[in-house]
């Protein structure tokens, strides 16, 4: 977990799976009210589309594969259930969600478009 500086909550790591055997394929949630409005106004004005244009897609692709690799590497050894797939938001390419990338960079992973995110935001990098 990612906590303000007041303490509260900014981002959440989720199991793999919900409470009820769901597979959750996104592994950081984005809660801090403030990241969530200011990620959302990004996101209305285009912040996808550009975000997209702006990361290298081998860049994506790699931070995708890194972070189903972290999730998948919280799943019991001889698990036969069904499993989360894909990459950040639960996408296996390009963005989807600029709130989980934003989630996964605040909790150290190495995310672009979280990077990207931070500029826009003029947040820089995670503490």
């Amino acid at each position: 977990m990612v906590r303000a500086d007041d303490g509260t909550p900014r981002v959440l790591r989720n199991s793999p799976f919900l409470d009820d055997g769901t597979p959750m394929p996104t592994r950081y949630w984005l809660v801090g009210p403030d990241d969530v409005l200011r990620v959302s106004r990004l996101e209305s004005t285009g912040g996808v589309r550009r975000a997209e244009a702006a990361v290298d897609p081998g860049d994506l692709a790699d931070a995708h594969r890194r972070y189903a690799s972290e999730r998948d590497a919280a799943i019991p050894d001889g698990y036969t259930g069904h499993r989360p797939s894909a990459g950040v938001g639960g996408t296996r390419q390009g963005v989807k969600c600029l709130h989980a990338h934003y989630a996964w960079h605040l909790a150290g992973g190495d995310d672009p478009v979280g990077r990207w995110v931070a500029e826009q935001l003029g947040a820089g990098d995670p503490a």
